[in-house]
């Protein structure tokens, strides 16, 4: 017996409500091309273990499949094999401990302050060294003051000289 092909049904199986909706071949084919692409790539992985009879069930959608595995992902959570640790334990800490974050802040706060005191101008001198976090000249913040950029300079290294003396350096 021949089958008939102008009559074959189409669906797309929709995980959400359990049902295979009826749709035209053309979105038959481009759902499953779709949703064949991304199984494939996470068969590779070996994060999908869909058995192929279950392959009409395949909506691309992994993370809520049942047929879904860690596959070749790896977690730092994961003890290590010699059970003491996790990868967490292996990863050096570069960053400043909480406590000298804090100290720092508050002497920046300080020094901020000692500023504002000797130099009219300092809101805007601090401004421009956070606009500018790379680092900007005196002689271009004389330059957006509209002060000589000698006089600036000393104002500057006194400045500089007093504020050493809050943060203790020399």
């Amino acid at each position: 017996m021949k089958k008939d092909v102008n009559h074959k049904t189409y669906f797309i199986y929709l995980r959400d409500i359990k049902a295979k909706v009826p749709v035209t071949k053309e979105q038959h084919d481009a759902f499953y091309k779709e949703a064949s692409r991304i199984r494939k790539k996470e068969q590779y992985h070996h994060r999908c273990m869909c058995p192929y009879r279950f392959i009409w069930k395949c909506d691309g959608d992994c993370i809520g499949c049942e047929f879904y595995a860690a596959g070749d992902t790896f977690s730092l959570d994961v003890p290590n094999s010699d059970g003491n640790g996790n990868m967490y334990d292996y990863i050096p800490d570069n960053h400043k401990a909480m406590d000298e974050v804090i100290a720092d802040r508050m002497l920046l706060e300080q020094l901020f302050s000692r500023l504002r005191e000797l130099d009219p101008d300092a809101n805007r001198i601090i401004q421009l060294w956070k606009d500018n976090p790379e680092g900007i000249s005196d002689r271009k913040i004389a330059e957006t003051l509209g002060r000589p950029q000698r006089t600036f300079a000393d104002q500057m290294k006194k400045y500089r000289t007093d504020l050493r003396k809050i943060s203790g350096n020399k």
